[in-house]
C-alpha cells in the first residue's frame, strides 16, 4: 500500500482513530538518535571538565541574552 492509499484510507477513519494515528506519527519523529545522544553526552562531559579545569572561556548571561 502506497502513501496516497494510506492517506485515502485514513481520511475515512473516525476522528478518534485519526488522532491516534497522528499522535503516533508525531511521536515517531521525536525518537532520539542513539549515536547523536551519545555524542552529546561525551561532548557535555568534555566541556564540563574543561570548565572545571579553567580551560574554557565563559560568557555571562547578560552578554548572551541582553
Amino acid at each position: 500500500m502506497g502513501t496516497n492509499e494510506i492517506i485515502k484510507e485514513a481520511i475515512k477513519l473516525k476522528p478518534q482513530e485519526k488522532y491516534l494515528i497522528i499522535e503516533s506519527l508525531i511521536l515517531s519523529l521525536n525518537e532520539p538518535n542513539k549515536d547523536i545522544e551519545e555524542f552529546w553526552i561525551e561532548e557535555s562531559k568534555k566541556r564540563l571538565n574543561e570548565y572545571k579545569n579553567g580551560n574554557l572561556k565563559t560568557v555571562s548571561f547578560e552578554e548572551v541574552f541582553i
